[in-house]
């Protein structure tokens, strides 16, 4: 074959870099936003028959607001329908307000930082759902005494209430059956109405009859995953009931328009309204079964306030006691919730006179928002000490109490106090167990709010309790828990590290697994905190220390995730690691740093970043041989950056040396994939650093690309590849711009060849037989395409070297003219080329002929055929 020389085509960089930027258009924006709905405009033209008009026209806009979604279901979005209607507030809304109400009458009672039943209720409605079918008994009411006219006598009315009262409970009703939830609930709302309804219209007895019938229903646990929620709608009525009775009756108490106080006492209520406070409740009284006796006299248990001071306090304990009667446990249990949310204060007062509630105050404690119990920690503490220790130890209370002071704090004036309190109690404790529980909690609450003198207190504390018998072993997540609490409020680690105490608690992590989680916490600590490289010998040392014991853990079972994991957070640290200008410590740490950490590659791939000087040591000693590779380049690549030649020199060439080392196969993610498309990449990149490295004076021309063209020629590739030619092309990109009189890029106060050589005729004839081997031995491989099964590559790779030539070489010369027809006629010669791509190509040589200086690419442009695939 004839040999073609190369003729690279003379660049100006700067000059294609400027006519390939894109055209900057001012645009004004306006009120234009991509995001606002598009707006239409119509134009109507009118032409008019009257002589001398002209045509107008008119414009009208339209803005379209409509989402396509919602377009696309014309309205009816069923999420949207959905969230409507199971949305238990829209259903109720009709008693917020008594509610609010209700509820600011509460606070004044316990304080306003008491989570109001408002906001309790509304989780409890969207926590407590089914999707099993509800039955309902609705009470239909009854038309006798609805003839009794105005002039009835007072016996008569009385008379026909009684007989009335003597059918509250077996009135007619109707048994509503698979009823979904929202049914159940708007059934409730309903009779949420009548109560009203019944109310306004002075028909007290029916009111009556409705709350006992909504009180019955609280028996049937059927559904047992919606009692919660069924609780909640049911005592709505039972208030509602409870305070339209409370206000009518105070209503009673009004003289010459002066209302009562709200600290009233009974003797400023007149014997009217006190006579049918007595009434209502005789009423409730007659109530034959026991769950809407006790719910309904619930309801108005505040009305006692009419009758006696101690009216309440002494209706307490017969309810109490009533509670006993009910046989379902889930249904005794809400009727004392229910019991206690009416008028909580006078239950606490009466607990306070027991010796043994401390089963109650922890209930308290654990129930009632962190804010209410943190603002009276002093007085829980004082009710704990009082309590008597035989049902309920005292720890567990001090240990519920400190669960809420972690999550709010307490007066600024009574923190030490309520810790050492709490300490007392706490190192008394002989069983380790207990000791722990306990002491895990109030060690949050003590780094949250006093200095390491404290901490360090709590740290030995612990250490002296769990050493004896080597109790440890069975706290570990207690212990494990402790450390996570104090790194998480003391993460300035010089801090943390003075701690004196830390270390040595550390060393009671005595299980491997255990001990590097531990060590795993404090190392995300310190790299999600450490904002800023440090020298701290103590640091240093300390976390030197715990990262060799993560490193140590790792051995053959290791799983690759916890490798990757372990590498990462030991890198983290070495990331964060300067001493500055002084390069002797800084080297000796990474000495230290290698010896320690030998058994995670991706630490020693770090640490040969960090320091060139372990290059040539460390790099050979990976297993991954891509690792390998681009180690030497990137080292290569540093040591030019500093002007250090004969450095980089030797890396590049250990990185050609390397290059017929690589296998066919290689692991990527635990498959085993071709190494060609990986070797590609890497070569590719290997040719750029290549353009900007100068010669060796000692070396020859080239030598560098003529050593890695020489391992290219001999490696073997695979039979069914085209890389080693793509390959080849790629190095003609190379050759083409060591040819110009000015590289492309430059490394800063290094002298590529183009200052080197000055464009020296000999350097560019070396470079243009290099040229000539290179295009030889891309046509001898499209030569071996010819047979039939490899003719689609062979049109592949002709217009593959086509578009080379186009970029790079100077058509002006008549060989290389003639050599990309004959590449354009073979690429479409037995139907495989792609017409678009062709077409595209043919008009882009079009376009390029009209530039300055392309005039011959018309007559190239006029010599290249389109040919059908026929």
């Amino acid at each position: 074959m004839a040999a073609f020389p190369w003729h690279a085509r003379s660049r100006n960089y700067a000059s294609e870099s400027e006519v390939c930027k894109l055209e900057s258009v001012p645009l004004d924006f306006g009120d234009y936003h991509p995001l606002k709905p598009i707006t239409v405009t119509e134009s109507k033209t009118k032409k008019m028959n009257r002589k001398g008009s002209t045509s107008s026209t008119s414009s009208s806009s339209s803005s379209s607001m409509m989402d396509p979604l919602s377009s696309v279901l014309d309205g009816t979005d069923p999420l949207s329908l959905f969230a409507a209607a199971a949305d238990p507030v829209t259903t109720t809304a009709a008693m917020d307000s008594t509610r609010k109400k209700r509820d600011k009458d509460d606070s004044s009672a316990v304080g306003s930082d008491f989570e109001p039943w408002s906001s309790k209720r509304g989780e409890i409605l969207a926590r407590y759902t089914t999707t099993e079918k509800l039955s309902i008994n609705l009470y239909m009411g009854s038309e006798k005494g609805k003839a009794t006219t105005a002039g009835s006598a007072v016996s008569e009315k009385v008379r026909t209430r009684l007989e009335e009262l003597d059918d509250l409970e077996e009135g007619s009703q109707k048994e509503l059956l698979n009823l979904t939830q929202q049914d159940y609930m708007n059934r409730i709302e309903e009779l949420n109405q009548s109560l009203k309804d019944a109310w306004s219209s002075d028909q007290k007895v029916k009111a009556l009859k409705i709350v006992i019938q909504c009180s019955k229903l609280l028996s049937d646990t059927t559904v047992i995953q919606f009692y919660p929620s069924k609780f909640v709608l049911i005592t709505d009525i039972l208030d509602t009931f409870g305070k339209l009775v409370y206000e009518r009756i105070l209503s009673m108490c009004v003289d010459n328009r002066v209302s009562l106080p709200d600290n009233f006492s009974p003797e400023s209520v007149n014997d009217t309204a006190k006579e049918t406070c007595l009434n209502w409740f005789f009423k409730i009284a007659s109530i034959r079964e026991l769950i809407p006796r006790f719910y309904v006299e619930a309801a108005i248990l505040k009305c006692n306030k009419f009758l006696s001071k101690t009216g309440i306090s002494e209706c307490l304990p017969r309810l109490t006691s009533m509670i006993r009667g009910i046989g379902d446990p889930l249904v005794a249990v809400y009727a004392r919730a229910y019991l206690c949310r009416v008028l909580l204060t006078e239950m606490m007062e009466r607990c306070k006179k027991l010796g043994n509630n401390a089963l109650l105050l922890n209930s308290v404690m654990s129930a009632f928002r962190a804010e209410f119990i943190a603002a009276r920690s002093m007085d829980f503490i004082g009710m704990i000490k009082e309590c008597d220790e035989s049902g309920f130890p005292k720890h567990l209370l001090f240990r519920s109490l400190g669960l809420n002071l972690a999550l709010a704090d307490p007066p600024e004036n009574d923190r030490l106090q309520i810790l050492n309190e709490a300490w007392k109690v706490i190192t008394k404790l002989k069983n380790p167990q207990d000791y722990i529980n306990c002491a895990e909690v109030w060690v949050e609450y003590t780094c949250k709010h006093f200095t390491k003198r404290e901490v360090n207190t709590v740290l030995a504390d612990v250490i002296k309790h769990m050493t004896p018998d080597r109790a440890f072993e069975d706290a570990y997540p207690q212990l494990q828990s402790i450390i996570q609490k104090v790194i998480t409020y003391i993460y300035d680690f010089s801090l943390l590290f003075s701690v004196e105490k830390f270390l040595p608690f550390l060393d009671m992590f005595q299980k491997e697994s255990v001990r590097v989680e531990v060590c795993k916490c404090i190392m995300e600590s310190f790299i999600k905190h450490q904002q800023e490289s440090t020298k701290d010998p103590v640091i240093l040392n300390a976390l030197l220390h715990i990262c060799k014991t993560m490193h140590d853990s790792v051995n053959a079972l290791t799983l690759e995730d916890e490798k990757r994991m372990l590498a990462a957070l030991i890198n983290g640290f070495i990331k964060m690691v300067s001493f500055g200008r002084d390069f002797e410590q800084q080297l000796s740490f990474y000495v230290e740093a290698r010896s320690m950490f030998c058994n995670l590659e991706p630490v020693l791939v770090q640490l040969i970043h960090a320091c060139v000087a372990f290059c040539f040591i460390t790099i050979p000693s990976l297993s991954s041989i891509f690792t390998r590779l681009n180690l030497y380049l990137h080292s290569g690549q540093v040591a030019l950056a500093n002007q250090c030649l004969s450095q980089a020199d030797a890396f590049f060439k250990a990185a050609v040396s390397l290059v017929p080392e690589v296998p066919k196969m290689i692991s990527v993610d635990g498959k085993m994939r071709p190494s060609d498309a990986f070797l590609l990449e890497f070569l590719c990149n290997f040719f750029s650093t290549l353009l900007v490295v100068p010669d060796h004076p000692e070396q020859g021309v080239l030598f560098l690309v003529r050593g890695l063209l020489n391992v290219i020629q001999d490696y073997t590739w695979e039979d069914n590849s085209d890389d080693k030619v793509r390959i080849y092309t790629n190095v003609l990109h190379l050759l083409s711009a060591m040819t110009q009189e000015a590289y492309i890029y430059h490394v800063d106060k290094v002298d590529s060849n183009d200052t080197l050589y000055g464009g020296d005729s000999k350097f560019l004839a070396e470079i243009n037989k290099l040229c000539e081997t290179v295009i030889a031995q891309i046509l001898d491989h499209l030569k071996t395409l010819g047979k039939e099964e490899t003719l689609k590559r062979q049109s592949q790779l002709a217009l593959y070297f086509f578009n080379t030539i186009l970029a790079h070489g100077d058509l002006r010369n008549n060989k290389l003219n003639q050599l990309s027809v004959n590449l354009w006629n073979l690429a479409q010669k037995h139907g495989f080329a792609d017409t678009k791509t062709m077409v595209k190509t043919l008009e882009y040589i079009k376009r390029r002929s009209k530039q300055p200086e392309m005039s011959h690419f018309t007559d190239l442009a006029l010599r290249l055929p389109l040919q059908s695939r026929t």
